[in-house]
């Protein structure tokens, strides 16, 4: 019976926009699409359909972090391992259950980290500013990092940390800007402390690494898109002198943001999981989006 009232509300939204694009808060984009679709789950009940799934899902990866972390770290050379770790954060983003190709893979047979990070389409990807990023890498420092987090699962706790971790090595103090309310499968703000206390050892530590710079917010956000106008007034101020701005998956990254010009360094980085949007870049289903923008200083 629930079904049948979200698909009728949804409709009667559709319908309602075809005769006038200014109702419900129009025009239509993206994130308006996103919003009212959240507002009518909420409504009849839905809070956090996915909360089972992503607690399995950030259970295994915990208990994985470990291997992957020292899989990087064994690797000397400074540009092949930021590429691994790019890899990896592609290869976490797989897990998604706002893809209904993904979801279904999921749910029959789940996917291992390991043998996607190995299978990612081949590059050059349909945005690839990689080797521009490697070289970077290797000469900048950058202060202040704020990352949008995206899924829960491997996405984060496979992808992100080992990244954010590698960039607290560096010196860099890190934010990482999670959800607000639950939206599909993304990490929540409450999700995340609870995941860093579990990974983080008796001193703090991050696998060694110290973490006394690392900083979770709430972004403020209840969806899986992102208007970075409307941020949390937290987020924003502790984003104020951030150098370095990373915007991770396809809402964030990619539907919502990808042309969004920052006052600093930004990153998109986010897999492209929606025929559509494939058709639009140009690219593949499941082609990678690396977008690097270096603002002059």
């Amino acid at each position: 019976m629930l079904t049948s009232e979200l698909r009728n509300l949804l409709k009667e939204i559709l319908e309602d926009m075809k005769k006038d694009p200014e109702t419900h808060g129009g025009p239509p984009d993206c994130i308006l699409l996103c919003r009212l679709r959240e507002q009518v789950l909420r409504e009849l009940g839905f809070r956090d359909i996915f909360k089972k799934v992503k607690d399995e899902e950030n259970a295994k990866a915990i208990s994985l972090f470990g291997d992957v972390v020292r899989l990087n770290d064994v690797i000397e050379d400074e540009g092949k391992r930021v590429e691994s770790l790019i890899r990896g954060i592609f290869a976490g983003n797989i897990f998604d259950l706002g893809s209904a190709q993904l979801a279904e893979v999921f749910s029959k047979d789940g996917m291992s980290f390991l043998a996607s990070c190995q299978n990612l389409v081949p590059r050059p990807w349909v945005i690839d500013d990689l080797e521009t990023f490697k070289v970077k890498w290797s000469k900048k420092a950058w202060k202040k990092a704020v990352i949008f987090v995206d899924n829960s699962g491997a996405d984060i706790i496979l992808g992100i940390l080992p990244f954010a971790r590698e960039l607290l090595r560096r010196g860099t103090q890190v934010i990482l800007a999670a959800n607000d309310l639950p939206s599909i499968n993304d990490v929540t703000y409450p999700e995340l402390i609870e995941i860093m206390s579990k990974l983080k050892d008796e001193k703090g530590q991050l696998m060694g690494v110290d973490t006394s710079k690392l900083l979770i917010a709430n972004s403020g956000n209840d969806l899986p898109v992102i208007d970075l106008t409307a941020v949390s007034q937290e987020l924003a101020y502790l984003a104020s002198d951030a150098d370095l701005v990373i915007l991770e998956g396809m809402g964030r990254g990619i539907e919502t943001n990808l042309y969004a010009q920052f006052k600093c360094d930004s990153l998109k980085i986010g897999m492209v999981k929606h025929p559509e949007v494939a058709q639009f870049l140009g690219g593949r289903l499941y082609d990678c989006v690396f977008k690097y923008n270096e603002v002059s200083s």
